[in-house]
């Protein structure tokens, strides 16, 4: 987990302290520690919470912690919860817009878009009710006004994730600037969608 941390900053995903990354543990689940950059973050520093919001440990955990543990409650598919500010997706959560299917690969997503989840307040369980709907079906999507969520069995899974949805967000915004693009129908990326379960392709592997 630390060493995803490290490479969410590394890739651009993250800056400074923002996001935070959390996995199934035990009997409930690890999450970063609020406030403490990631080059500074040792295995220790993690901190261990169980379903019902209580946590052990020197560290508070992230200010996040409810929408990482709804997730990992409610979604047994789901090991692992990735959130980052990237620049890209996150310049379209502030329009509160999704990615449709300009590419096939928002596939990889699970569905033909990647929502983007209404505004609320940071750390709220209003902004972790809203995430959950928005990550029916999907393992990834916005969050508006705010960053992303990606999904996925690992860190390494859900953080390969998190960089092809900035990738998609990016080649949006760019061809956005020529007029909006044409979308793939449903009934395509439904095929996409089959041929990368049947190649064990995506964010799960």
């Amino acid at each position: 987990m630390v060493d995803t941390c490290r490479r969410m900053n590394a890739t651009g995903l993250n800056q400074g302290t923002s996001g935070n990354l959390s996995a199934r543990h035990a009997e409930g689940f690890l999450v970063t520690p609020t406030s403490l950059p990631y080059d500074a973050m040792e295995p220790g520093d993690l901190v261990a919470m169980g379903f019902d919001g209580g946590h052990a440990g020197a560290r508070r955990p992230s200010s996040e912690w409810r929408f990482h543990r709804d997730i990992l409650r409610e979604r047994g598919d789901v090991g692992c919860v990735l959130h980052s500010h990237s620049v890209y997706a996150t310049t379209l959560a502030c329009h509160h817009r999704p990615i449709p299917a300009f590419h096939y690969m928002v596939a990889v997503a699970g569905g033909p878009t990647i929502r983007c989840a209404p505004y609320a307040t940071f750390g709220t369980q209003a902004l972790s009710d809203h995430a959950l709907a928005a990550l029916e079906g999907r393992r990834a999507c916005l969050l508006g006004q705010h960053g992303t969520i990606a999904l996925g069995a690992t860190p390494a899974a859900a953080l390969a994730l998190a960089v092809e949805v900035e990738t998609l967000a990016r080649l949006y915004v760019q061809a956005l600037v020529l007029g909006e693009p044409p979308v793939l129908p449903d009934e395509e990326i439904a095929r996409v969608i089959d041929q990368m379960r049947g190649l064990g392709y995506g964010a799960n592997a």
